[in-house]
């Protein structure tokens, strides 16, 4: 399991120094920085826009990992490409064509991502799969952070895992919602990728982010 990858959610994160957890959590060997955007109508709860994206973005040693809880979703993928996000990851419900959408986060320069909420079938994949480069499984319902995860998730996680290989294509699958040392290695075994973990991996403080990272993945590898 070597090529586990680590994307800590900055929803976890001390928002009054934000830039210097962004360089920290960087420093401290993640692969990628989970950037977590709420609009209190998709999902309920407000987060962060693009310009704070803009403002993280030259802390950040690593490609920031864009989730959009909004809707509409399409006016604002311009605004989020430009502030300097790598991957942007929409959820299906959040517009009326996804497949535009796909395109649209294409054509702004990033890869492009998309999120299945907990009820959310497979099947809006079937017409997606050739267009995107992420899949992102929420293992709770989106909203907030530190909630359970939710065990029914994995079987979903078994069905993407082969639904990407049968597609021969290169396709991130990742896990976000309660991920931790105890789970990880049920979520990696399952056919994931890659682990969103915010409370797992902000938790103790700066001196603690190598650590806690270092731990997810042997816990993923054990």
């Amino acid at each position: 399991m070597a090529d586990v990858k680590i994307s800590p959610s900055i929803l976890s994160a001390d928002f009054a120094r934000l830039g210097d957890e962004v360089a920290a959590i960087c420093a401290a060997g993640c692969d990628y920085v989970h950037v977590d955007v709420m609009d209190g109508h998709f999902v309920p709860n407000l987060t962060i826009g693009p310009d704070v994206v803009k403002a993280i973005k030259p802390h950040a040693t690593k490609p920031l990992d864009v989730h959009l809880m909004i809707a509409p979703v399409d006016p604002y993928i311009s605004a989020f490409a430009e502030a300097g996000a790598e991957i942007i990851t929409f959820h299906p419900e959040a517009g009326p064509h996804p497949h535009r959408t796909a395109q649209a986060i294409r054509a702004a320069g990033c890869r492009v991502g998309v999120s299945l909420n907990p009820a959310t079938p497979v099947s809006v994949l079937d017409s997606l799969i050739d267009e995107i480069d992420l899949i992102l499984v929420m293992s709770v319902n989106p909203g907030f952070g530190g909630q359970s995860f939710i065990e029914s998730q994995l079987d979903k996680i078994r069905i993407l895992r082969a639904m990407i290989d049968a597609s021969g294509r290169d396709i991130e699958l990742e896990v976000d919602g309660g991920v931790n040392r105890e789970n990880a290695a049920q979520v990696i075994e399952a056919g994931a990728s890659m682990l969103v973990a915010g409370t797992a991996s902000f938790a103790g403080g700066a001196e603690k982010y190598a650590d806690n990272i270092t731990a997810l993945r042997n816990a993923a590898r054990a």
